[in-house]
């Protein structure tokens, strides 16, 4: 059941992505991203950005390289580096996830 839910969760995902203008799908090359990342980084998104050009307090992360972005969320997750809110959603990732989120968000320093 619990599979289940998670394959429709990320292919409302998908979906959403695919269809909303300047959405996190047509930010970057599709054609290089991974699938899984592309999901993960959604939940990035509300913050800093499609594009992870943030506006306002929150850091925007577009032209963070792939290995600073990687190094950032693991700090998070270990409490070497504190935020009341990245601190929480880096736990909730494993080191896998956060290297695909890293990934690819890491692909819009490549691409300015």
């Amino acid at each position: 059941m619990a599979a289940n839910l998670r394959l429709w969760l990320a292919a409302c995902a998908f979906s959403a992505a695919a269809l909303l203008p300047g959405s996190v799908a047509s930010a970057a090359n599709t054609s290089e991203v991974n699938p899984r990342g592309l999901v993960l980084s959604l939940s990035c998104s509300s913050c800093h950005g499609t594009d992870g050009k943030s506006v306002g307090l929150i850091p925007p992360i577009n032209g963070r390289s792939t290995s600073y972005i990687e190094s950032a969320m693991l700090a998070f997750k270990s409490g070497a580096r504190y935020s009341t809110v990245m601190s929480r959603h880096a736990k909730g990732y494993t080191d896998a996830e956060i290297r695909l989120i890293a990934e690819y968000f890491g692909r819009f320093s490549r691409n300015k």
